[in-house]
């Protein structure tokens, strides 16, 4: 099967999980912090859980929760309920923790450092060297690229504003990009002096 990847705003999402076990808990936090309203259907809820805003229901209102959601989340070891709400849910976005292949999402392994989004997804092979492939992705990232994108965030704003043609302002970016005096502001830490160097070059423009 092939798989595309996407983002899409969870902002206010309805996320019912089925189960509220490990792998249940993880997707449910994931959502959670990225706007979602969760309802789980199991035996307990976490305090964790409870403290965010997630809702413990029961699994005989499993029928009610699939009409409530726009996302169905099956992550469950009771095959028989599994396969009842994956059949009552088939016009819904399903992500089946138990058969991901069996779904229309993949929640991958992923990470955030700043404002880096990073995901990974072995198309279901290897779980473990996703985990191995973060670790090594991390270790390489650095606060100086984080800077980089911050600047970069920067100038992209300024230059939407006085430069109209898209490939021009490209090129003043990879100009900005490549400046040995910001990449020395950057390497310093100095990021207010990067921006107000960063003004005087777009002014001169």
């Amino acid at each position: 099967m092939d798989w595309t990847s996407l983002y899409f705003k969870t902002l206010d999402l309805n996320v019912f999980i089925l189960g509220t076990g490990e792998v249940a808990t993880r997707r449910a936090n994931k959502f959670l912090d990225h706007g979602a309203n969760v309802k789980l259907a199991g035996n307990n809820l976490s305090k964790e859980l409870e403290d965010k805003g997630a809702v413990l229901c029961s699994s005989d209102d499993v029928d009610k929760l699939v009409e409530w959601c726009d996302l169905v989340v099956i992550a469950s070891g009771d095959e028989e309920l599994s396969s009842h709400v994956s059949n009552i849910a088939r016009d819904k976005l399903i992500n089946r923790a138990d058969f991901p292949q069996k779904g229309d999402v993949i929640v991958p392994t992923s990470f955030e450092i700043g404002d880096v989004e990073i995901s990974i997804f072995t198309n279901g092979k290897s779980p473990l060297m996703a985990r191995q492939l973060r670790k090594k992705i991390q270790s390489i990232i650095t606060e100086e690229d984080i800077l980089e994108i911050e600047l970069q965030d920067y100038a992209r704003s300024i230059l939407k504003g006085s430069v109209e043609d898209q490939k021009e302002r490209r090129k003043y970016l990879y100009d900005i990009f490549e400046d040995e005096k910001i990449n020395e502001f950057i390497k310093n830490k100095q990021i207010d002096e990067a921006k107000n160097y960063i003004d005087k070059l777009i002014r001169g423009l």
